[in-house]
Protein backbone atom coordinates (compact mmCIF):
# COMPACT_ATOMS: atom_id res chain seq x y z
CA UNK A 1 0.00 0.00 0.00
CA UNK A 2 1.39 3.46 -0.83
CA UNK A 3 2.38 6.08 1.75
CA UNK A 4 -0.84 8.13 1.64
CA UNK A 5 0.41 10.75 4.10
CA UNK A 6 2.33 12.50 1.31
CA UNK A 7 0.91 13.88 -1.95
CA UNK A 8 1.41 11.76 -5.07
CA UNK A 9 4.00 14.25 -6.35
CA UNK A 10 6.17 13.83 -3.26
CA UNK A 11 6.15 10.04 -3.55
CA UNK A 12 7.29 9.87 -7.15
CA UNK A 13 10.81 11.11 -6.48
CA UNK A 14 11.03 12.51 -10.00
CA UNK A 15 9.61 15.16 -12.26
CA UNK A 16 11.35 13.97 -15.38
CA UNK A 17 9.72 13.15 -18.66
CA UNK A 18 12.19 10.35 -19.27
CA UNK A 19 11.39 7.98 -22.09
CA UNK A 20 10.79 4.32 -21.48
CA UNK A 21 12.87 1.58 -23.06
CA UNK A 22 13.06 2.06 -26.79
CA UNK A 23 13.53 5.83 -26.54
CA UNK A 24 9.95 7.05 -26.23
CA UNK A 25 7.21 7.16 -23.63
CA UNK A 26 4.47 4.59 -23.99
CA UNK A 27 1.36 6.74 -24.36
CA UNK A 28 -0.85 3.96 -25.65
CA UNK A 29 -3.58 2.29 -23.70
CA UNK A 30 -2.58 -1.38 -23.56
CA UNK A 31 -6.25 -2.37 -23.73
CA UNK A 32 -6.90 -0.91 -27.17
CA UNK A 33 -3.45 -1.29 -28.76
CA UNK A 34 -2.81 2.39 -29.49
CA UNK A 35 -4.24 5.88 -29.69
CA UNK A 36 -5.22 7.99 -26.73
CA UNK A 37 -5.60 6.36 -23.33
CA UNK A 38 -9.14 5.38 -22.47
CA UNK A 39 -10.29 7.31 -19.42
CA UNK A 40 -13.42 6.82 -17.37
CA UNK A 41 -15.18 9.52 -15.33
CA UNK A 42 -13.09 8.81 -12.21
CA UNK A 43 -9.82 9.07 -14.16
CA UNK A 44 -10.98 12.42 -15.57
CA UNK A 45 -11.92 13.72 -12.12
CA UNK A 46 -8.52 12.69 -10.75
CA UNK A 47 -6.74 14.41 -13.64
CA UNK A 48 -8.81 17.59 -13.28
CA UNK A 49 -7.95 17.79 -9.57
CA UNK A 50 -4.26 17.09 -10.14
CA UNK A 51 -4.08 19.75 -12.88
CA UNK A 52 -5.42 22.29 -10.38
CA UNK A 53 -3.10 21.21 -7.54
CA UNK A 54 -0.74 18.26 -7.87
CA UNK A 55 0.21 18.58 -4.19
CA UNK A 56 -3.23 17.46 -2.98
CA UNK A 57 -2.82 14.55 -0.56
CA UNK A 58 -4.00 11.21 -1.91
CA UNK A 59 -6.68 11.07 0.78
CA UNK A 60 -8.14 14.42 -0.43
CA UNK A 61 -8.17 13.28 -4.08
CA UNK A 62 -9.87 10.02 -3.09
CA UNK A 63 -12.47 11.87 -1.03
CA UNK A 64 -13.27 14.31 -3.84
CA UNK A 65 -13.73 11.57 -6.46
CA UNK A 66 -15.70 9.33 -4.10
CA UNK A 67 -13.26 6.42 -3.94
CA UNK A 68 -10.83 4.92 -1.45
CA UNK A 69 -7.12 5.70 -1.43
CA UNK A 70 -5.66 2.49 -2.83
CA UNK A 71 -7.77 2.35 -6.01
CA UNK A 72 -7.08 6.06 -6.61
CA UNK A 73 -3.35 5.50 -6.09
CA UNK A 74 -3.48 2.60 -8.58
CA UNK A 75 -5.26 4.82 -11.12
CA UNK A 76 -2.66 7.59 -10.70
CA UNK A 77 0.15 5.06 -11.14
CA UNK A 78 -1.54 3.67 -14.28
CA UNK A 79 -2.01 7.19 -15.69
CA UNK A 80 1.71 7.83 -15.14
CA UNK A 81 2.69 4.52 -16.72
CA UNK A 82 0.53 5.31 -19.77
CA UNK A 83 2.18 8.73 -20.09
CA UNK A 84 -1.07 10.62 -19.45
CA UNK A 85 0.62 12.22 -16.41
CA UNK A 86 4.04 13.26 -17.75
CA UNK A 87 5.40 15.11 -14.72
CA UNK A 88 4.48 16.93 -11.56
CA UNK A 89 6.35 20.21 -11.24
CA UNK A 90 6.29 23.64 -9.57
CA UNK A 91 5.03 26.42 -11.86
CA UNK A 92 7.14 29.55 -11.40
CA UNK A 93 6.12 33.17 -11.94
CA UNK A 94 8.25 34.71 -14.73
CA UNK A 95 7.79 38.28 -13.51
CA UNK A 96 8.78 37.36 -9.95
CA UNK A 97 12.01 35.98 -11.44
CA UNK A 98 12.61 39.15 -13.47
CA UNK A 99 11.80 37.45 -16.79
CA UNK A 100 9.35 40.12 -17.91
CA UNK A 101 9.77 39.93 -21.71
CA UNK A 102 8.01 37.19 -23.65
CA UNK A 103 8.80 36.97 -27.37
CA UNK A 104 7.11 34.76 -29.93
CA UNK A 105 9.75 34.05 -32.57
CA UNK A 106 8.70 33.04 -36.08
CA UNK A 107 11.44 31.27 -38.01
CA UNK A 108 11.58 30.49 -41.71
CA UNK A 109 14.29 28.30 -43.16
CA UNK A 110 15.33 27.20 -46.62
CA UNK A 111 16.96 24.14 -45.06
CA UNK A 112 14.83 21.06 -44.49
CA UNK A 113 17.35 18.24 -44.42
CA UNK A 114 17.71 15.99 -41.35
CA UNK A 115 21.21 17.27 -40.48
CA UNK A 116 20.05 20.90 -40.34
CA UNK A 117 16.91 19.95 -38.39
CA UNK A 118 18.91 17.99 -35.82
CA UNK A 119 21.30 20.92 -35.35
CA UNK A 120 18.39 23.37 -35.00
CA UNK A 121 16.55 21.17 -32.50
CA UNK A 122 19.72 20.72 -30.43
CA UNK A 123 20.35 24.48 -30.42
CA UNK A 124 16.79 25.24 -29.32
CA UNK A 125 16.75 22.57 -26.62
CA UNK A 126 20.08 23.81 -25.24
CA UNK A 127 18.67 27.30 -24.56
CA UNK A 128 16.66 27.52 -21.31
CA UNK A 129 15.03 30.80 -22.40
CA UNK A 130 13.12 28.83 -25.05
CA UNK A 131 10.13 27.62 -23.04
CA UNK A 132 8.21 26.22 -26.04
CA UNK A 133 9.17 25.27 -29.58
CA UNK A 134 6.87 24.08 -32.35
CA UNK A 135 7.36 22.95 -35.97
CA UNK A 136 4.50 24.37 -38.01
CA UNK A 137 2.57 23.78 -41.18
CA UNK A 138 2.21 26.80 -43.45
CA UNK A 139 4.44 29.76 -44.32
CA UNK A 140 6.33 29.77 -41.01
CA UNK A 141 8.50 26.75 -40.25
CA UNK A 142 9.04 27.11 -36.50
CA UNK A 143 7.52 29.04 -33.61
CA UNK A 144 9.49 29.61 -30.41
CA UNK A 145 8.26 31.11 -27.16
CA UNK A 146 11.22 32.86 -25.53
CA UNK A 147 11.08 34.22 -21.96
CA UNK A 148 13.85 36.71 -21.09
CA UNK A 149 14.51 39.75 -18.89
CA UNK A 150 14.34 42.40 -21.62
CA UNK A 151 14.99 43.24 -25.28
CA UNK A 152 18.78 43.14 -24.79
CA UNK A 153 18.54 39.62 -23.42
CA UNK A 154 16.41 38.64 -26.41
CA UNK A 155 19.01 40.13 -28.77
CA UNK A 156 21.75 38.03 -27.11
CA UNK A 157 19.57 34.95 -27.60
CA UNK A 158 18.92 35.90 -31.25
CA UNK A 159 22.61 36.51 -31.99
CA UNK A 160 23.64 33.21 -30.39
CA UNK A 161 20.96 31.17 -32.19
CA UNK A 162 21.58 32.66 -35.64
CA UNK A 163 25.34 32.31 -35.28
CA UNK A 164 24.89 28.60 -34.57
CA UNK A 165 22.13 27.72 -37.05
CA UNK A 166 21.46 29.25 -40.45
CA UNK A 167 17.88 30.49 -40.92
CA UNK A 168 16.21 32.36 -43.77
CA UNK A 169 14.28 34.87 -41.65
CA UNK A 170 13.38 35.59 -38.04
CA UNK A 171 10.46 37.69 -36.84
CA UNK A 172 10.15 38.45 -33.14
CA UNK A 173 6.83 39.51 -31.67
CA UNK A 174 6.86 40.99 -28.16
CA UNK A 175 3.88 40.04 -26.02
CA UNK A 176 2.46 43.24 -24.53
CA UNK A 177 0.10 41.45 -22.16
CA UNK A 178 -0.55 37.84 -21.24
CA UNK A 179 -4.31 37.48 -21.15
CA UNK A 180 -4.45 33.76 -20.39
CA UNK A 181 -1.91 31.15 -19.46
CA UNK A 182 -2.60 27.69 -18.18
CA UNK A 183 -0.98 24.30 -18.20
CA UNK A 184 -4.35 22.62 -17.64
CA UNK A 185 -5.66 20.66 -20.61
CA UNK A 186 -9.41 20.59 -21.27
CA UNK A 187 -10.80 17.44 -19.67
CA UNK A 188 -14.48 16.71 -20.18
CA UNK A 189 -15.96 15.46 -16.94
Amino acid sequence: MPDESRPPSARTGTTSDAPKAGGRRDRRDPQDGGGPARLDATDRKILALMQQDATLPLEEIASRVGASRTPVWNRIRRLRDQGVIRAQVALLDAEALGLEACFFVLIRTAEHDPTWAAKFIAAVRARPEVVEAHRLAGDIDYLLKVQVRNARAYDRFYQALTSEVRVQSVTALLSMEQMKATTALPIEL
